[in-house]
């Protein structure tokens, strides 16, 4: 059976600009992610439904291909009883766990601590959070995980793509070639792979930048005429843009090598020479960008880090 898709695009108020939705004609009509909780969204959403010519009644479940609020947001609009499927790294998330949210402010207190952040900063903390007005307080219905199938999408085995986001899934049709793909490859951005807090305490922080990489890599390992992706323009030649981006990835950690190589820095002066322009305003993000670097030139031993201070040292 061939699955029509209808894709939506709806206003985010992000720097990343609107947000693709995507709704499926299968055997239950489902929606892949939510949008942004703004009235404008939420508007434009039900505009665009009724030019396909259906409502958001009509809709029966949504599968998230991960938590970021503009995937999200919109699930507070509708009916309380409508399945909301995805991995469940997403519920701490999306419900917006107490605890979990606690846990979120003391890993990055001590992250950027270790990072070697100017204390001045540090009273930015809680604007990490912010983002989560535009977010949900709904629970999943369902968890999925690597190799399952969802009921009502014939054909759409789900992929675990974790990086961009530790919650992240794909959607992918083995006789079609197609891939719904989130914000695991876009065609005019990169994807920032976003340093996350472990689930639990007790955990360890993933390095999403490997995390990335190991996934687009597998990738290529799959036949795919087209990915419908979360923001901008369908991807048509998926396996020469990751192949790219691995490659320009790659050059921008041995940009990063040579600074260290110049002397032994700190992961946030490292941040300040990356991106002397915009790293006050995007903390989270330039900051994510600059640790997946280290992460990766580490792992290919590259660099070892001085842990015995208080603000690690990174040395060549």
């Amino acid at each position: 059976m061939v699955t029509q898709i209808h894709k939506i695009v709806l206003p985010t108020p992000f720097d990343v600009g609107d947000v693709n939705v995507y709704l499926l004609e299968g055997d239950s009509l489902t929606l892949v992610d939510a949008g942004v909780k703004t009235e404008e969204a939420w508007k434009k959403f039900n505009e665009e439904l009724g030019r396909i010519g259906f409502a958001v009644s009509d809709i029966e479940q949504v599968v998230l291909t991960h938590h970021h609020p503009d995937h999200v947001g919109l699930l507070d609009y509708l009916d309380k009883d409508i399945k909301v499927i995805g991995h469940q790294h997403n519920e701490v998330w999306i419900t917006q766990d107490n605890d979990f949210l606690k846990h979120y402010e003391a890993f990055f207190l001590e992250f950027f601590t270790q990072s070697g952040i100017d204390p001045v900063f540090l009273s930015f903390l809680p604007k990490l959070k912010s983002t989560l007005k535009y977010s949900c307080h709904r629970s999943l219905t369902s968890t999925v995980k690597e190799g399952d199938f969802i009921q009502g999408l014939t054909g759409w085995k789900v992929l675990e793509t974790p990086g961009h986001a530790q919650s992240h899934i794909a959607l992918y049709h083995e006789q079609q070639q197609l891939l719904i793909g989130g914000d695991v490859l876009i065609s005019h951005i990169s994807s920032n792979p976003l340093i996350e807090p472990p689930q639990s305490k007790y955990e360890e922080r993933a390095k999403s930048q490997i995390q990335y990489n190991d996934t687009l890599r597998r990738l290529l390992t799959f036949p795919i005429k087209r990915v419908y992706t979360g923001h901008g323009e369908e991807v048509e030649n998926a396996h020469d843009l990751i192949q790219e981006r691995l490659n320009k990835q790659h050059e921008r950690a041995y940009k990063v090598l040579k600074l260290i190589k110049e002397q032994p820095r700190t992961a946030f002066q490292i941040c300040t020479k990356l991106f002397p322009k915009v790293y006050e305003k995007q903390l989270g993000l330039t900051m994510s960008e600059t640790i997946g670097q280290l992460d990766y030139l580490e792992n290919l031993g590259e660099v070892k880090i001085d842990s015995s201070q208080q603000h690690w040292v990174y040395y060549a």
